[in-house]
């Protein structure tokens, strides 16, 4: 399962883990994904997605349709 959110496109990132010795080690840094259904009444149908927390509080605010047009756009979800 890839770590990505199909709203905003968010990825794992890369960085450090930095000890009390100054020793540093890779480590990932992950989005904080949900799985979440979403009603859209104009096709009067069901979608899930997986969106991090920045994108719900997005669709909260604007509206899931206007969400998906602009990641349409950007080519981060793809609806049949």
């Amino acid at each position: 399962m890839a770590k990505v959110c199909d709203i905003t496109g968010k990825r794992p990132q890369v960085g450090n883990n930095v000890s009390h010795a100054n020793n540093k080690t890779k480590r990932k840094f992950y989005p904080n994904l949900h799985k979440k259904s979403f009603y859209i009444p104009e096709e009067d149908a069901w979608i899930t997605l997986k969106v991090c927390t920045k994108a719900l509080r997005t669709i909260n605010k604007k509206g899931i349709t206007p969400v998906l047009k602009e990641a349409q756009a950007k080519g981060y979800v793809i609806i049949k």
